[in-house]
């Protein structure tokens, strides 16, 4: 016999300062909720936070002109906030508006489908990839505003120049862009494109774009903000495109009769139509694509 089975056992005594409560099955199947505090899930909001910025650069612009105390060249938030509103009631500004977003979305569509065609090209062939990477270098570097001058000789004084130069810094952007994420598709992806039988545009529509979305939504974006820029700009050096002019020539006719509330106003109408594309148009795109398909962050 071995001696642990003739060894005594040892019964344990309780503990008297130690009580074990039994746990309920309810409070092991029921997760635990409890609400966040208002002010938690306030700050959550991407919207909050983006507001609380805004508020913050108004006051301080607000501070800022009370300090310097001259109108003439540094008006208040409170100013141009009157004048922005005032324009906008009596339908100066939303014509002006409407004549560049006008010209601004038929050169935006031209220089997508520009984009598009260069670089399915250079996807199809080693030749369409020369031949964009060595455009993109010629031209990439090239300020769309240095092309005025010879918009202006081949189109005249209208719309066709300004077009002309919104193509120009779309195309580059948007096409970069793309190619970018046409060659980061992993190769998983293309084999399995080509097995199904994809070949060219469907090879291209179906496998590349879904799988590169998340580059060529930066590429819009960027192109966006290029166009708009060189737009306004355009606008500023040359003036009237059709009927009374786009906002830039609002801005640029406004300065000329020293009204500086009405100046900063169209800038804070540029301003405010850069934030709405941002958050409304391109945050609203990324949300229903890249991010519900679990791309992106």
């Amino acid at each position: 016999m071995s001696l642990s089975a003739t060894a005594p056992r040892r019964a344990t005594a309780a503990r008297p300062e130690r009580e074990e409560a039994p746990i309920a099955a309810s409070a092991i199947t029921e997760p635990v909720v409890r609400p966040l505090p208002f002010a938690q899930r306030l700050a959550a909001q991407g919207w909050f936070r983006r507001a609380i910025v805004l508020v913050c650069i108004a006051a301080l612009w607000e501070l800022n002109a009370r300090l310097y105390d001259n109108p003439l060249l540094f008006p208040s938030f409170g100013e141009t906030a009157a004048a922005l509103l005032r324009l906008m009631l009596d339908g100066t500004l939303p014509d002006r508006i409407g004549t560049s977003l006008e010209i601004l979305l038929m050169g935006y569509a031209v220089g997508i489908l520009l984009a598009a065609v260069l670089t399915s090209l250079a996807i199809g062939s080693r030749w369409g990839a020369d031949l964009l990477s060595t455009l993109t270098a010629m031209f990439n570097p090239l300020p769309a505003i240095a092309l005025l001058p010879l918009a202006l000789m081949w189109f005249g004084l209208g719309s066709g120049s300004i077009i002309f130069v919104i193509v120009h810094s779309v195309l580059w952007a948007v096409a970069l862009n793309t190619l970018a994420g046409f060659r980061a598709v992993p190769d998983a992806q293309r084999m399995a494109g080509q097995n199904y039988g994809l070949r060219g545009i469907r090879y291209v529509l179906l496998i590349l774009v879904p799988a590169a979305l998340p580059s060529i939504v930066s590429g819009l974006k960027i192109g966006w903000a290029f166009a708009w820029r060189t737009l306004i700009a355009a606008e500023l050096v040359f003036g009237v495109s059709a009927g009374s002019g786009g906002l830039g020539w609002f801005i640029f006719e406004r300065r000329n009769s020293l009204e500086t509330a009405e100046v900063f106003a169209g800038l804070m109408a540029v301003i405010v139509i850069g934030l709405l594309m941002e958050g409304v148009v391109f945050r609203t795109l990324e949300a229903r694509t890249v991010v519900r398909w679990g791309m992106q962050r």
